[in-house]
């Protein structure tokens, strides 16, 4: 027997992303509810968790480098309150980052990188490939030179996605364990969602926050449809012995043959590998093509990493936009919010994701510092380019 159930918020979709939403606006009062089957799961428990503002500039995204610094910069205190509310240890480590070159064309192509950080306000040292095997004992001989950054961190997404479910728990969160099959529309609004098994939910706002499953959601009409795609990308997991502790102290980075690598140490022994960037759809299956060369360049790196236990492979699919920024806050269609598009910045955007989202759903109004992340730009970028 189908029944309603009314709060004032709705968020569709229980990853990271639709999570801290759900948290953030529980606490500024709002009753909410979160519809996601399996809650904390999604692209989470595949991502390596890098909070990499700097090493993670792209020509071109100079914009959303300011979203990406002021996420950054939330996320000391942001780990801490969560851990206060939950207990949960998140893996959240101030360790920074080394980005490495190892032939004369990566070497350019840092030099470059590195210019365009300073140029863009950003602190990275230039480090000689002796200074990098001083700092990095385990890397390969041939490393030509790096960018040391201190200011880029990590923290274990898996334990920030747990702690989040608690979190939200004890804010009152209620959460539907099952799919969302359609958004409901009464009146030109946006008024809640009916699940698979035909039960209505109903609410005056609602947060599309499903990853890259939010293009597909039934009933949103074409014009605000999110344009999203899923991203594969593959990651190993590998576990460091004692003997061969410290294996790396900071998470490492390269670009080999042309693909990006990075190699992240966790506490608890862990190394997280990755990743791949694979433009299949929504194909999650883990490739022997895909192990072999994230092992094959990883072992270029670090020769030694051959040497370790492989105890996890893992595929998932990045939610990636046309402009590789996340698409954030209300849509035309009133009622509807987005927090979706978030790409390879997921993680590190959870805090100002969380922010912005409560803002918007308590004030109606989107802060300056989202607003060229609306998801309105695409809607006025295909009315531009039409004949006249």
């Amino acid at each position: 027997m189908s029944s309603t159930h009314t709060s004032d918020v709705l968020v569709l979709g229980g990853g990271i992303i639709g999570l801290v939403t759900a948290w953030r606006a529980a606490q500024r009062g709002l009753a909410t509810a979160v519809v996601d089957p399996e809650p904390g799961g999604g692209a989470a428990q595949v991502a390596a968790g890098m909070l990499a503002a700097v090493t993670e500039l792209h020509y071109g995204e100079q914009t959303l480098l300011g979203l990406n610094l002021a996420s950054a910069r939330r996320y000391p205190d942001f780990a801490a309150e969560l851990t206060e509310a939950t207990g949960h240890d998140l893996g959240y480590r101030r360790c920074g980052t080394l980005a490495v070159a190892l032939d004369a064309d990566d070497r350019a192509h840092l030099r470059e990188l590195h210019a365009l950080q300073r140029r863009s306000g950003l602190e990275s040292e230039w480090l000689s490939g002796r200074e990098c095997r001083k700092l990095e004992p385990m890397l390969a001989p041939g490393v030509r030179g790096g960018l040391r950054v201190d200011g880029d961190h990590q923290i274990d997404p898996r334990r920030l996605a747990a702690a989040l479910v608690t979190a939200c728990e004890r804010a009152g969160v209620v959460f539907h364990r099952a799919w969302a099959e359609r958004l409901t529309v009464e009146r030109d609004r946006a008024a809640g969602c009916v699940l698979a098994d035909g039960t209505a939910l109903g609410a005056p706002q609602v947060v599309l926050a499903a990853g890259s499953l939010s293009g597909r959601l039934a009933g949103v009409p074409d014009e605000v449809l999110p344009p999203v795609r899923p991203v594969k990308g593959q990651v190993l997991r590998l576990t460091v012995p004692a003997r061969y502790a410290p294996f790396l102290s900071r998470t490492v980075r390269a670009v080999v043959r042309g693909g990006h690598l990075y190699l992240v140490p966790r506490l608890s022994g862990e190394l997280v590998v990755g990743a791949t960037s694979e433009e299949l759809g929504w194909d999650t299956t883990v490739t022997a093509g895909g192990v072999y060369e994230l092992l094959r360049d990883a072992h270029e790196l670090v020769p030694g990493i051959t040497e370790l236990p492989l105890t996890e492979t893992r595929a998932g699919l990045r939610p990636g936009s046309p402009d590789n920024a996340p698409l954030l806050g209300p849509t035309a269609l009133p009622g509807l919010l987005l927090a979706t598009g978030h790409h390879r910045n997921g993680v590190l955007l959870t805090p100002v994701t969380g922010d912005v989202l409560a803002h918007v759903l308590t004030t109606g109004q989107l802060p300056d510092e989202a607003r060229p992340f609306t998801p309105r730009r695409f809607r006025a970028a295909v009315r531009t380019e039409q004949p006249v």
